[in-house]
């Protein structure tokens, strides 16, 4: 018993030495940045196999014979962008994003916030300016929308020649309507 217990592991360690490994370089598919793998000469023609089976499968089954105009579509791309994405970008995925408002002042009763507000739209027609009442009993009044705090600047310091506390603050706005 012991005899065969050691012919098969001898038998199982000769095998290990029989198998050849080798480098395969593929492309990936999705970046198309290339791939090292260590495997069996053997695993890699099995899996060639397959991936040329597979291949002509997919493009006998999207051939039409009736169909003599209809040449088979390539395969769809994946597009990586390798940028910042921009504004536009950005506002499809998303059309309500953390930017930025300017805080005009807060006051204590809602009429004190038209009063504000009405003001405001005198001195600035062409920023648009909101009540928040979250905070109650405070009202904030909150002007413009803006991606930074840099884009909000210019308003910023036109706006504190009338109200000296305002001041540029994170928000949630609807991107479209920022600056």
């Amino acid at each position: 018993m012991k005899n065969l217990i050691k012919i098969i592991s001898m038998l199982s360690v000769l095998a290990f030495y029989g198998v050849d490994a080798q480098q395969v370089v593929r492309k990936d598919t999705l970046a198309g940045t290339e791939l090292t793998m260590t495997m069996d000469s053997k695993v890699s023609a099995a899996l060639e196999s397959i991936e040329d089976k597979c291949s002509k499968t997919t493009l006998a089954t999207s051939s039409r014979e009736d169909d003599e105009d209809y040449s088979p579509s390539k395969p769809t791309k994946i597009y990586v962008p390798s940028r910042e994405l921009t504004n536009a970008e950005i506002c499809r995925k998303n059309p309500r994003i953390l930017g930025y408002k300017i805080q005009i002042t807060t006051v204590k009763s809602n009429e004190e916030a038209n009063e504000v507000k009405a003001y405001f739209r005198k001195r600035f027609p062409n920023l648009k300016v909101e009540t928040d009442a979250s905070l109650r009993p405070n009202y904030k009044i909150l002007a413009g929308s803006y991606f930074t705090k840099q884009s909000a600047a210019s308003d910023l310091s036109r706006v504190r020649e009338y109200f000296k506390s305002a001041l540029a603050v994170q928000y949630r706005i609807f991107c479209a309507e920022a600056k």
